[in-house]
């Protein structure tokens, strides 16, 4: 997670919704790590989740990242799930929950219907991935007097 977290805090620095992502084989070596480019990017599909998932396909040279662990510091969202699932990775960890807009254990529940469902862990290190996200939404919402 420490790895997730340092993509994350430099994605807010560059301005992103800070989330950071870290693909781990099956030893626990680091195949690639992100954060999100969305603005960056002008990709509304550049989630930090998309761009190691892709990367780690192009790594490992395969679809599949069947012993793969995902490590990223918010709940991924229905789209990321969906990609998570359809790249059969092993294992999910992550780290703050998403009531509004999560697709794991919130919304669209995305493995409950899935054809492959990784073993998940949440809420690792919540605190700290929450606090990093609710300070870089209240430093941009508008100060009342």
């Amino acid at each position: 997670m420490d790895i997730a977290l340092q993509e994350a805090r430099a994605a807010a620095e560059r301005g992103e919704v800070p989330v950071g992502a870290v693909l781990l084989d099956a030893q626990g070596a680091v195949l690639a790590r992100a954060g999100n480019r969305t603005e960056a990017d002008h990709d509304a599909s550049a989630h930090a989740e998309m761009l190691v998932l892709r990367a780690g396909g192009q790594i490992l040279d395969s679809p599949r990242l069947i012993d793969c662990t995902l490590v990223v510091t918010l709940e991924p969202c229905a789209m990321c799930a969906a990609a998570i699932s359809a790249f059969r990775v092993k294992t999910l960890v992550f780290g703050a929950y998403d009531p509004k807009g999560g697709g794991v254990e919130h919304g669209a529940r995305v493995f409950d219907h899935a054809h492959h469902r990784p073993e998940v862990v949440g809420g690792v290190r919540e605190m700290e991935c929450g606090d990093l996200l609710r300070a870089f939404f209240a430093a941009r919402r508008p100060q009342t007097p």
